[in-house]
């Protein structure tokens, strides 16, 4: 969530930046610097419906790990929790996305708006005509969606992915847990991404909105805050 306010003069973004790194160290503003420069928009993730809360925290760590900054949450039955002692407050950092009972059909309204930001939907689904991993195509931004668990992706979720695939398996039981399926999965398309595309990161705008964000996150009172900077900038804000 982004803690400055939407009428803020793009022009007075930076000065907020510096206005908030006033009150944090200068290492904890060079790892945020250095995290910052390794997020990618090129590829994110849905889960649909989890109901195990260790999985879903365990997979929004996954995400904060290999630097996958936006995560979209599709509830239907079962609300999205996490476990605070598995997730480590990387949710904290990334940018998190709920479809859930506001819509009239979250799975629609998640997918729908992401192919129209470009995004190819990638299923993975174990019954379905699945692509290897290693054989995936990255030549436009990709959105890999997880299913419930055992059950896995629902009829709606099937019907709109352009796409299945699978991780390559050679045991008798051929099947990974949904969180360490996920976290192969990003290891080897972030990697891949970052080997055959110069365009894969954020751009500078995207990086100074994240940053701000963060800022805020590492300070207490942001109301207050925020209100001394407009009284020592009046002209930042557009209101």
């Amino acid at each position: 969530m982004h803690h400055f306010p939407d009428r803020l003069k793009p022009e007075y973004k930076q000065v907020l930046l510096d206005f908030l790194y006033e009150m944090i160290s200068n290492n904890k503003q060079q790892k945020f610097l250095e995290t910052a420069a390794n997020r990618t928009r090129k590829i994110t993730v849905v889960i649909e419906d989890f109901y195990q809360p260790h999985n879903a925290s365990a997979l929004l760590r996954t995400c904060d790990c290999f630097g996958i900054q936006d995560v979209h949450i599709i509830e239907h039955k079962h609300k999205f929790e996490v476990i605070p002692d598995i997730v480590r407050g990387a949710s904290k950092w990334l940018t998190v996305k709920r479809y859930n009972s506001a819509y009239e059909n979250p799975t629609t309204t998640c997918l729908n708006s992401l192919k129209d930001l470009g995004y190819e939907i990638i299923g993975t689904q174990p019954d379905a005509m699945d692509e290897n991993l290693e054989e995936l195509s990255l030549q436009q931004p990709i959105a890999i969606m997880f299913g419930r668990e055992k059950t896995g992706l629902s009829d709606q979720a099937i019907s709109q992915c352009d796409r299945f695939m699978k991780v390559p398996m050679y045991g008798f039981t051929e099947s990974l847990n949904v969180s360490v399926c996920a976290g192969i999965i990003l290891h080897h398309l972030v990697w891949k991404l970052k080997s055959i595309d110069n365009h894969w990161a954020l751009s500078e705008n995207e990086k100074l909105d994240l940053l701000i964000q963060w800022a805020f996150q590492v300070t207490r009172n942001k109301r207050n805050l925020m209100n001394t900077f407009i009284q020592k900038y009046p002209a930042a804000s557009l209101a």
